[in-house]
């Protein structure tokens, strides 16, 4: 596609228990289009959006956010900024303002894991400052492994917005500060969890820091708007019937870094503001597979 052709850095690649292994991703080419008419030719969509797959939905009636289908979520995630294919995406939310050709734009990922009902007992429990310094020795721990690689370090600077869960409406979100390579351009990793009768809904948002306030303000109005349909509301849990996830509110918070295990895969680096990354972040169950996701976009996107 004129004007559009990315492709994706790739620095980390992994499997659980494995080493890491080199993946590189190529967006595909929209021929003859711009960046500005492959927007325009994306299907937004506002008001009450369903989603099935999730047993959810979005309020999204006041305008200031609207979304797109899994088809049109995965055009713009790996033909416009580069990512590998991936089936776990339902959907992208997208703010009105800025647009999505903008250099500081961003976006919010939605998957949904079906891991079961996710107990809350231990969230008043939770030391985030200790739970901080384990992930980031954990961290620091693996570096020599990813350096021996060929990807460079990875370092969690620390929490960008500390974690917070709201035990009445069953929802979680925090932010984590990332830096690659020691760089001066921070990355901002910004995770919602809401949770359900069967499992729990994932809203992502990656940015460079000097966006933090724009991405936090946005996220935080659409905390509110996230809801599980009647019947698949963490209320409606059946303790004789229904699943139980094998996990609690503290490893869908530390989980999704656990260094120890490898479970990094494909981190894209923010090397200037002309670059755009977006990170799907799916946890994991006690040391599972994690799949992180990215990809980047050239500001001029002429190629």
């Amino acid at each position: 596609m004129k004007s559009m052709k990315s492709k994706a850095l790739s620095l980390l690649a992994v499997a659980a228990l494995l080493l890491l292994v080199p993946f590189v991703a190529v967006a595909q080419d929209e021929e003859g289009m711009t960046a500005e008419q492959f927007v325009q030719s994306l299907h937004f969509r506002t008001g009450q959006i369903d989603v099935p797959e999730a047993k959810a939905h979005f309020n999204l009636e006041s305008g200031e956010f609207r979304y797109l289908d899994k088809a049109d979520a995965r055009r713009v995630l790996e033909d416009m900024w580069g990512n590998p294919p991936d089936d776990s995406v339902l959907g992208l939310i997208v703010p009105r303002s800025p647009t999505l050709t903008a250099d500081d734009s961003w976006a919010v990922v939605v998957t949904y894991s079906d891991d079961g009902y996710v107990s809350d007992a231990d969230a008043h429990k939770i030391d985030y400052d200790e739970l901080l310094g384990d992930m980031q020795s954990s961290i620091r721990d693996s570096n020599p492994e990813r350096e021996k690689a060929g990807y460079g370090t990875l370092d969690l600077i620390g929490w960008a917005v500390p974690p917070r869960y709201d035990a009445s409406s069953k929802k979680l979100h925090w932010a984590r500060e990332l830096a690659f390579n020691d760089t001066p351009a921070h990355v901002l990793n910004y995770d919602i969890r809401v949770l359900g009768r069967q499992g729990y809904l994932s809203l992502n948002a990656v940015s460079s820091m000097s966006e933090v306030g724009m991405v936090r303000e946005g996220m935080g109005r659409l905390l509110p708007l996230t809801e599980f349909n009647e019947g698949a509301r963490y209320a409606d849990h059946n303790p004789s019937t229904d699943k139980v996830a094998a996990y609690g509110v503290a490893t869908l918070i530390g989980g999704g870094l656990a260094a120890k295990a490898g479970l990094f895969a494909k981190i894209g680096l923010l090397l200037a503001k002309f670059w755009k990354l977006l990170l799907i972040g799916l946890l994991f169950l006690g040391g599972g597979i994690g799949k992180l996701f990215s990809g980047k976009r050239n500001k001029n996107n002429a190629h």
